[in-house]
C-alpha cells in the first residue's frame, strides 16, 4: 500500500493497480473491512454484479476502460524511457484483450 501512495506523488508508479491489490490483501486479510468495503457505493455499483455474474454492462466497461486508460497514459506521456512506454502499452493491449474477450457483457443488470 505504501508504494502506491508513493504513486500519487510520482506519475512512473502506478498507484490504482497497487492500491486495488492492498484492498485485495486487506479484505483477506480482516472481515470487518470486508464488510466495510461491500457497504461502499463503489463496490456497489461497480463491483458488486462482476463478482456475482462474471460480467458487466457495456457502459460500465467504457467506463472503467476509459478511466484507466487516462490513469496509464499519464505516465506513458510524461516518460522518457522506452522500456516503460513499452510496459505500459502492453498493459492497455492486455487490458482490451480481457474486458473484450475474458467479461461478459451483459444488456442492463437488474441485481
Amino acid at each position: 500500500m505504501g508504494i502506491g501512495v508513493v504513486g500519487i506523488v510520482l506519475p512512473l508508479i502506478p498507484t490504482t493497480p497497487l492500491l486495488l491489490l492492498a484492498s485485495f490483501f486487506f479484505v483477506r486479510g480482516s472481515e470487518r473491512f470486508e464488510v466495510w468495503f461491500k457497504g461502499t457505493s463503489v463496490y456497489k455499483k461497480h463491483l458488486e454484479g462482476f463478482i456475482r455474474h462474471r460480467s458487466m454492462t457495456l457502459r460500465q466497461k467504457i467506463t472503467l476502460l476509459i478511466f484507466s486508460d487516462i490513469m496509464i497514459l499519464i505516465p506513458l506521456i510524461l516518460s522518457d524511457s522506452l522500456i516503460v512506454k513499452v510496459i505500459l502499452s502492453l498493459i492497455i493491449v492486455y487490458k482490451y484483450y480481457y474486458f473484450i474477450f475474458k467479461i461478459r457483457t451483459v444488456a442492463v443488470r437488474r441485481d
